[in-house]
């Protein structure tokens, strides 16, 4: 029996205490949702950049506690704090693994050592993401460190052994203890092994000294959200070929065959680089898809040898009603500065897009188009059949760029670090140097795959931003995929030696912001968006302004008078009022946006726009704040009190337009008591009577429409009162439906898929005092009245 007691004893104190003195500790958190391992080995390890912070759910990151030696502080002096929860892995895997072996690794990456290997200080240390976490993009961007790179930075090279030898492994050069790969997954869990080796490393063998770190990566791919389509558009005589020196030619071909792989390549990267901003700015592991067949894999170059097939994005091939020579001569014409319509050759793709997708009503479209048949015109000197454009309006949404780049793009995932490192010059007898930017090959994949991304940009809905892929930062694009960098024509100097990820471009905040809440970024366990993406305004007294919103107010821009870039803006995520993380309604005052943006500086007469963001990416733009505190905005009611106007809907702009206000008698007097509201409509909203129990009535606008309108009855009875509308406006009012206190609505009046919706509820504190707005033929301006 004592004997049992003092094996008890022993292992209560294996599973309990850490043996300080062993060189390869690792302390294992464990959660009810999630387990990671937390490397405490002796060797020292750097502070990761700052633009890739460590977390509790990131224990590969080196803490910022360390003590002198390497090892955590935390983990030694108090019990370390659990993860925050994250998505379970579909198995039970074992964590994180960093050995160093003698020899070629050849045995699969999911064997077993027989006996446990000496953990070693040149294993790969992942930087970017920690073990057994979800992602939701099938080629995933990894940052890492080997050994410590302020001490003996070492270069050599690190080889990703996919899970189960199901896609070929790759090769990524380590410099200065850095290195980036690119990792292809598969859906579900995938068990990858980092092997570094160096000649550095001597081990005195035949064979070099074989580093590796195991880690678990979870893909979920997101089928439910609307993906981004890739096209390929030429003429509807188009031989398929694009520009390329003959040298690349006859090595290569440039036929369509290879202009697809190397666009979809690019896709890939784009996507890459994308989920990887988005994580930085601690937003989720969030990327938009692509639309993907089972068809002959082209992401690796043994998968083309092969004939293997895999799930790859699908490549659209689409031909204009245009013939080669129309699409370059108009884009020539275009470029004339008193050409008439500069946009032709985006309406022309739209209209061939448009053909064949044949998008249903009320169906948004996402689609990337490589313009195939762009051509290097050595006598003019000038790009023809290109055009670099990107919009987020109509329900195609398309970004359009020129093929004059594609020659230098990589077609697979293994040309990635040549295609960027190519310092060939760019032979202007056959090729482009666009914009002189793209003095050599590798400068020229930089701005012709960068460009079309910030064109993408577009399409998804970000302007022009003061820095970022937004602006031009994308001729650095190279430096997201590389750690050394090679001489820049553009800069006439010599690259980066190591570019580690404060030296990359990236997506600005706002633009960030904005992919947060776009329907293509969704996951899985976002809340359900809005149908109603519009935001209200509510200046009241004090000088406070209010927004709501029904999908919550996400974010705030501001400008300055002059500014043509957003400098300064105000973010309100992650609110637990709100369960999708936004609060409905914010309260601001002129004098907190002027200190925000001048600081001390007294600037009162320059005026401040702002555009506010819904939950749902509906804006609303205010061009003066100071205008906001005018008397246009304020209602004198009856007993000397004020009320106060929301923002108007509709243009108030029709002939003979006139404007009208309606206060409200049951606001005002006691015995007056609304019962029913009658709506005059037609294709459009003509007019509001409201009816009182006295039999009495007051009408907004006109009784046209409909002889006689609708009714919409309250229950009195129970209390229902008047607790706002939702308007269908753009122009003018389309149509209108009544929301009552007890939930109850009307159902809709009028036109119920014209403008835009907008739903006017007054903010808490707040009733209805009244309807003011303007009214012509028909109503073309409605705004409500509201008083404490």
């Amino acid at each position: 029996m004592p004997f049992f007691k003092q094996l008890r004893r022993r292992s209560k104190a294996n599973f309990n205490t850490t043996d300080s003195k062993s060189p390869s500790t690792k302390v294992e958190v464990v959660s009810g949702k999630s387990s990671s391992t937390i490397d405490t080995s002796s060797h020292s390890s750097i502070t990761p950049p700052s633009s890739i912070k460590p977390t509790l759910s990131s224990p590969n990151l080196p803490s910022l506690s360390e003590s002198s030696n390497g090892t955590s502080i935390a983990s030694t002096t108090s019990t370390p704090l659990p993860p925050p929860p994250q998505r379970p892995g579909p198995f039970v895997t074992t964590p994180s693994q960093r050995n160093s072996v003698v020899g070629s690794s050849s045995s699969s990456i999911n064997g077993v050592y027989r006996s446990p290997v000496p953990s070693s200080p040149y294993a790969p240390r992942i930087v970017s993401i920690s073990d057994n976490n979800w992602v939701h993009q099938k080629v995933l961007l990894i940052y890492g460190q080997v050994g410590d790179p302020r001490q003996h930075p070492l270069d050599g090279n690190v080889t990703v052994f996919h899970h189960q030898d199901n896609f070929p492994s790759l090769g990524w050069p380590v410099t200065a203890s850095h290195f980036k790969a690119l990792v292809h997954l598969v859906p579900g869990p995938n068990r990858l092994r980092f092997d570094f080796v160096s000649p550095k490393l001597s081990t005195g063998s035949n064979y070099p000294a074989v580093h590796s770190t195991w880690i678990n990566i979870n893909y979920l791919p997101l089928v439910n959200s609307p993906p981004l389509h890739l096209v390929v558009l030429l003429g509807k005589d188009s031989e398929g070929t694009y520009d390329a020196v003959p040298e690349r030619q006859e090595r290569e071909g440039n036929g369509l065959e290879m202009a697809i792989r190397k666009y979809r390549t690019a896709a890939y990267l784009w996507q890459a680089f994308t989920g990887e901003q988005m994580y930085r700015n601690n937003l989720g592991r969030r990327c938009f898809r692509f639309e993907e067949e089972w068809q002959s894999g082209s992401l690796s170059r043994r998968d083309s040898t092969a004939g293997q097939m895999r799930n790859e994005a699908k490549v659209h091939v689409v031909r204009s009603d245009k013939t080669v020579a129309e699409i370059r001569d108009l884009n020539i014409a275009q470029q004339n500065k008193d050409a008439k319509n500069k946009d032709e050759l985006f309406n022309i793709a739209k209209d061939a897009v448009r053909k064949h997708f044949h998008p249903k009503s009320g169906q948004q479209q996402y689609v990337s188009v490589l313009l195939l048949d762009s051509h290097w015109d050595t006598g003019s000197q000038t790009v023809t059949g290109h055009a670099a454009l990107g919009s987020g309006d109509d329900d195609i949404k398309m970004a359009i760029f020129g093929s004059h780049c594609l020659q230098s793009y990589p077609s697979c995932l293994e040309e990635v670090v040549d295609a960027f490192s190519d310092c060939t010059r760019t032979d202007t007898n056959f090729v482009a140097n666009d914009s002189g930017e793209a003095g050599s090959n590798w400068e020229s994949a930089n701005l012709g795959i960068g460009a079309h991304l910030h064109e993408v940009g577009h399409l998804f809905g970000c302007p022009h931003q003061e820095n970022g892929i937004m602006l031009r930062d994308y001729v650095q694009l190279n430096r997201s995929y590389l750690t050394k960098e090679p001489f820049s024509t553009r800069t006439k100097a010599q690259g980066l030696k190591v570019c580690l990820p404060n030296d990359e471009c990236g997506w600005h905040r706002l633009d960030a912001l904005r992919f947060r809440f776009h329907p293509a970024f969704r996951l899985p366990n976002d809340a359900p968006v809005s149908t109603d993406d519009s935001v209200q305004v509510w200046p009241v007294e004090s000088g406070k302004i209010l927004f709501s919103a029904s999908s919550g107010i996400a974010f705030m821009e501001l400008y300055k008078e002059g500014d043509e870039f957003c400098h300064d803006y105000i973010e309100y995520l992650n609110t637990e009022s709100s369960p999708n993380g936004l609060p409905k309604q914010i309260t601001i005052t002129e004098n907190e946006l002027r200190q925000k943006i001048f600081g001390t500086e007294k600037e009162k007469k320059k005026k401040i726009r702002l555009v506010v963001f819904s939950g749902a990416l509906g804006s609303y733009t205010v061009e003066d704040v100071g205008a906001l505190k005018s008397k246009s905005s304020l209602v004198k009611l009856p007993k000397s009190q004020t009320g106060y106007k929301s923002g108007i809907l509709g243009h108030s702009n029709m002939e003979g337009s006139e404007p009208q206000q309606l206060l409200l008698e049951s606001a005002f007097v006691s015995t007056k008591l609304l019962t029913s509201i009658k709506v005059y409509h037609g294709r459009a909203l003509d007019g509001l009577e409201f009816c009182y129990e006295d039999m009495t009535s007051q009408l907004f606008g006109k009784r046209g429409g409909k002889p006689g309108g609708d009714e919409f009855v309250l229950d009195v009875r129970r209390g229902e009162i008047l607790l706002g509308f939702y308007v269908r406006a753009g122009f003018w009012i389309d149509g209108i439906e009544i929301l009552t206190s007890q939930g109850r609505k009307s159902g809709f009046y009028g036109n119920a898929t014209g403008g835009s919706g907008h739903t006017l509820i007054p903010p808490l504190g707040y009733k209805i005092a009244g309807v003011s707005g303007t009214c012509g033929s028909w109503v073309d301006g409605f705004s409500l009245i509201i008083q404490h």
